[in-house]
């Protein structure tokens, strides 16, 4: 396939940036997205031009590192993949593909699609732990026991990777489906009750403190979610942040 790229090019944080149009030739439906901007960094070192600076690490759709804005879309056109996981036979020969990083006030971009999602860790560190008395021997995971829907549920809040997708999806660049998965792992489970009135609290306080907007239902979070976070969590934190209110 031949392909025409316009790629956001930008020096750094604090200079302004611009697309860029690059041709690439000879790339195959099985590459991955990643493995062809690979491919055009080659060419662009081989001229001795500057590559393009993207975020990745695993590969394997696990770590939400290579989050990339594809032609408008989070991840690009597939569901419930991560951009290193997207292949090029979800392209044409001849298309233009717009690569830019995600956008968003507390995703500021570091240098070409590389953005500062340290944001996203501030809200974590806000609440997400929980206390576990470590002296004296082990105590046995099954010790607790738990009802199967909940921690089913739970784990399906932990998938989330915090990839950051929700926010570049949202119209409003909101963090409450990343917010809400975070704070709902806990929730469900008895021992994040010890924490959870302060817990949401912080976690919201700091999600507002970062920039990020509030939700509208609109639902492309849920739909851009790699992980297919859904919008129950959402719901469930505001339930739990109304109980913190009143108890407070």
């Amino acid at each position: 396939m031949k392909l025409h790229l316009k790629i956001w090019r930008q020096k750094d944080a604090s200079s302004p940036g611009k697309i860029v149009d690059y041709t690439l030739d000879g790339v195959e439906g099985d590459m991955s997205f990643l493995e062809m901007l690979d491919i055009l960094n080659e060419e662009l070192v081989s001229k001795g031009e500057e590559p393009v600076e993207f975020d990745h690490d695993c590969r394997e759709g696990i770590c939400g590192t290579c989050s990339l804005q594809i032609n408008g879309e989070p991840h690009g056109p597939d569901r419930l993949v991560t951009t290193c996981q997207l292949h090029m036979r979800k392209f044409n020969d001849g298309d233009t593909i717009v690569i830019e990083p995600f956008r968003a006030k507390a995703f500021p971009v570091i240098k070409d699609l590389i953005v500062d999602r340290s944001s996203f860790e501030r809200i974590q560190q806000a609440g997400g732990y929980i206390s576990v008395n470590t002296s004296g021997n082990t105590v046995d995971a099954n010790a607790i026991p738990i009802n199967k829907y909940d921690a089913d549920e739970a784990m399906d809040a932990a998938t989330c990777i915090g990839c950051g997708a929700c926010v570049a999806a949202c119209k409003n660049a909101s963090a409450m489906l990343f917010t809400s998965a975070k704070v709902s792992q806990f929730a469900l489970l008895p021992q994040g009750r010890i924490e959870a009135t302060e817990r949401v609290q912080n976690m919201v306080r700091q999600m507002d403190l970062e920039g990020f907007g509030n939700c509208t239902n609109t639902g492309a979070c849920e739909v851009e979610c790699p992980k297919g976070i859904s919008l129950t969590n959402i719901a469930r934190m505001n339930r739990e942040y109304l109980s913190a209110t009143l108890k407070g």
